[in-house]
């Protein structure tokens, strides 16, 4: 099936010392003990479709003890034929080929390869800082607008070479930077809330599906809304000066989520922050679908932790609906309803396929 992970082959990744998978284009259930690499399994599929770990920023983590790199090769489908993408990784270095050819940059793997993940720690997406929710929000405006990498690309230089003029009060050379980080800014918010426009529905649907409650997300620009970015970037001058950075703009942008009319962050339990998270998640593979982009991969790692059975149910129900390449963990197959096209158990981190 086009967009579909075929093959998988994992060399010195975490505990995984050498790992070959051929996997289901629909539901694949990863089944074993704790410690048995299961979540191992699922993190290096996601480096494979993002360049980096959902569980750690350090590389060198990945690395399996007395080895020096890893290495990640994966076929993806694209209609008839298939595409490798393979992933070398040191300690100092990381190199990306996409069908026998270096990647010009990790955004290549997005387009090869699309990987979302539920895990353990989703709930940080509500928990935590605005910065986790401003990656989510790129990461699915990335997939559904072309021209997103290249506007974001110019603005974050802009930022750059702004901040660095700021630091060194080279205020009189501000100028030409503040146009292009008004019209790249100005281009990159507009992005962002077309994405968001687009995801509010199937969030809200999803919001009753799973919580039983009303979920809104909004949206701040990263400056006062009722004037212009050119404004907010005039007014700042002074105080950017002082602090040596630029305080206003669309790095400063925040996606906001109500959950029955008031901020989730704050009023949830970490089950419901979880639930919430996954909302947000499984619209934006449902807006991807509707806009015809490629098919998804998404992992749930166990589902079951901090969710009673009704939640679980009502979750795998959701998952469903999407056409997406699903890969679920769990500590025991019994835990979950026969949901899996193919089933897998890890033994001494190495999946055995198991008889249906």
């Amino acid at each position: 099936m086009p967009g579909s992970l075929e093959k998988l082959q994992v060399n010195n990744f975490r505990c995984l010392e050498h790992v070959e998978l051929e996997p289901s284009p629909g539901t694949n259930l990863i089944f074993g003990e704790n410690a048995s690499g299961k979540t191992s399994l699922l993190e290096a599929i996601f480096v494979l479709g993002r360049g980096r770990s959902f569980r750690t920023a350090h590389r060198q983590r990945l690395i399996r003890d007395g080895s020096t790199e890893y290495v990640i090769l994966g076929d993806i489908s694209a209609g008839a034929t298939s595409r490798r993408i393979g992933i070398r990784a040191s300690r100092k270095e990381q190199d990306i080929h996409i069908g026998g050819r270096p990647a010009a940059s990790i955004a290549e793997l997005g387009d090869c390869l699309p990987v979302e993940a539920i895990d353990p720690e989703v709930h940080k997406l509500v928990e935590e800082g605005p910065e986790r929710r401003r990656r989510f929000l790129d990461w699915g405006t990335f997939h559904v607008d072309q021209s997103f990498l290249t506007v974001w690309q110019r603005y974050r230089k802009a930022l750059r070479q702004r901040n660095a003029l700021l630091q060194q009060q080279a205020l009189s050379q501000l100028n030409a930077w503040d146009e292009e980080l008004v019209l790249s800014g100005e281009s990159l918010t507009a992005m962002r809330r077309r994405f968001l426009d687009a995801l509010a529905g199937p969030v809200a649907e999803l919001g009753m599906q799973l919580l039983d409650s009303e979920i809104k997300i909004g949206f701040r620009p990263g400056w006062n809304r009722e004037i212009g970015l050119s404004e907010a970037i005039a007014g700042n001058r002074e105080r950017d000066s002082a602090m040596g950075r630029t305080l206003a703009g669309p790095h400063r942008a925040e996606l906001v989520i109500e959950l029955d009319s008031a901020r989730a962050r704050a009023r949830v339990s970490r089950g419901q922050q979880k639930l919430l998270a996954a909302c947000l998640i499984l619209a934006q593979l449902k807006v991807l679908a509707t806009l015809g982009r490629p098919r998804a991969v998404l992992l749930l790692d166990d589902p079951g932790a901090e969710l009673d059975d009704r939640r679980v149910g009502a979750l795998l129900s959701a998952l469903a609906d999407l056409d997406v390449q699903l890969f679920v963990t769990a500590l025991d197959r019994k835990n979950l309803p026969e949901i899996a096209d193919r089933v897998f158990h890890m033994e001494q981190s190495v999946p055995r396929l198991m008889l249906q």
